[in-house]
């Protein structure tokens, strides 16, 4: 498999044409075309993260293959949705931690639409007994949650984000200095940019930099897990 150059251009036009062809005969019909323009450069691209993130931490998993690996599948869940398209218009990739088993485990993000990119890191939506733990470790280690929250990078990516229960999670001080945090359901840091970034071989190197902003968060959650970073 070749270095990561970037992006091909038809990257991003294959999504906007499955966004205006949806279904599974177009699909079908541009299947070659998915693989060539989306499936393989996506696989150049996860290989060439891999020494860049595990320069990072060893922990988390740069797995290029197609099925079952880093990158997401582009069929959509329809099962519980009003929107029956089958087809993503996008395409995600997550290096998760080891011990994680879906989507909601700790990991680095990277995702990837003709409307814009983001790509950083954290863990989206994990189960009450995860999050509660990443919350006490929160009121356990404050100060070091506060240098991590505050660090200039952080905030120029926007700081810690995630959806937030409108009301203090029960059995946490509703006047602890981090309670908006506390609040969170999910916790994650991402930079964000046009589409064309992704189409140059710098990319990779942008995507780094945004993993190494996110680390400290990231080594806190593990902490919190009881998992290495």
């Amino acid at each position: 498999m070749t270095a990561f150059e970037g992006f091909p251009e038809d990257f991003f036009r294959f999504f906007d044409d499955l966004r205006n062809n949806n279904e599974r005969a177009w699909f079908n019909e541009h299947k070659a075309r998915y693989v060539a323009s989306v499936v393989e450069p996506t696989q150049a691209f996860i290989v060439a993260v891999a020494p860049l993130l595990h320069g990072i931490s060893p922990h988390y998993i740069a797995d290029p293959k197609a099925h079952g690996g880093s990158m997401f599948r582009i069929y959509r869940d329809t099962r519980f949705s009003q929107d029956k398209t089958p087809y993503k218009t996008h395409t995600g990739v997550q290096f998760r931690h080891r011990a994680g088993k879906d989507a909601h485990a700790p990991g680095f993000y990277v995702h990837l639409d003709s409307e814009g990119l983001f790509f950083g890191g954290g863990v989206w939506l994990p189960p009450n007994p995860v999050l509660n733990r990443i919350r006490d470790h929160i009121v356990d280690n404050a100060r070091s949650w506060s240098r991590i929250r505050n660090a200039g990078a952080v905030q120029a990516a926007g700081g810690i984000r995630g959806d937030a229960l409108k009301r203090p999670p029960r059995g946490y001080d509703p006047a602890h200095r981090h309670i908006e945090d506390l609040k969170k359901k999910s916790y994650y840091v991402a930079v964000e940019a046009p589409p064309e970034h992704a189409l140059r071989p710098t990319f990779i190197d942008e995507v780094a930099e945004s993993f190494r902003t996110t680390a400290p968060m990231m080594r806190f959650i593990t902490d919190a897990l009881e998992l290495p970073f």
